[in-house]
């Protein structure tokens, strides 16, 4: 029975990679976009995520929250450490993770786990300024662009691709785009996204 089971597998087809995937995204004066959040379904379908999801922290400092936009998996617990001389009051209203965090002061943190896909965007209840977001994925190719616009993808497998591209500040409904892609079966390939941004809030950091 365990000859023939490892025969079966020996003949089940191995997946296609077609290398790295470099997206890039820019705005139609060329401008790069920073922080949009790239998500890759092969065949429309999500890529398996990792069997641990990690820790990850969004940090409180200089009034701000860092990084802006935070990208983690499915079942991932963000903490959310103060590192400012004075208290935080951090919340979200989203109906994907709806949470408090009530006032706690510098060198202390707090943590909370996400379990379900979607945006949960973050506020402090003392300090307006304060905005960032959270892209909780259900698929394990998603990353957040860099300063130059760019993020990569390792091994991304070959065939048809749907990604979709979320900024906050994006001009389309619910602030995402979709796209449907083919990645041929080897050699890099690349690939240029142009996308229109509405302005941010005026008490928001810009992207």
């Amino acid at each position: 029975m365990r000859a023939l089971l490892a025969l079966l597998l020996m003949l089940l087809p191995a997946p296609a990679y077609a290398g790295d995937l470099l997206v890039q995204v820019r705005q139609p004066n060329g401008a790069p976009v920073q922080n949009a959040v790239v998500s890759l379904y092969p065949s429309g379908r999500p890529a398996p995520l990792p069997a641990n999801p990690g820790s990850f922290q969004i940090n409180q400092r200089d009034l701000q929250f860092s990084p802006f936009v935070l990208v983690a998996p499915v079942g991932a617990e963000i903490s959310f450490p103060n590192l400012d001389p004075v208290q935080h009051h951090v919340y979200s209203f989203s109906a994907v993770r709806r949470f408090e965090l009530r006032l706690y002061a510098r060198e202390q943190s707090r943590s909370v786990r996400f379990d379900r896909a979607g945006i949960v965007p973050l506020g402090c209840n003392i300090h307006d300024s304060m905005i960032a977001f959270i892209n909780v994925s259900d698929t394990g190719l998603a990353g957040r662009t860099d300063g130059n616009g760019r993020v990569l993808f390792a091994n991304a497998p070959a065939g048809p691709v749907v990604a979709r591209l979320w900024h906050p500040w994006l001009r389309v409904p619910g602030n995402q785009a979709q796209f449907q892609w083919a990645i041929p079966a080897s050699g890099r390939e690349g690939r240029l996204v142009t996308i229109n941004l509405r302005p941010p809030p005026a008490s928001a950091r810009t992207y």
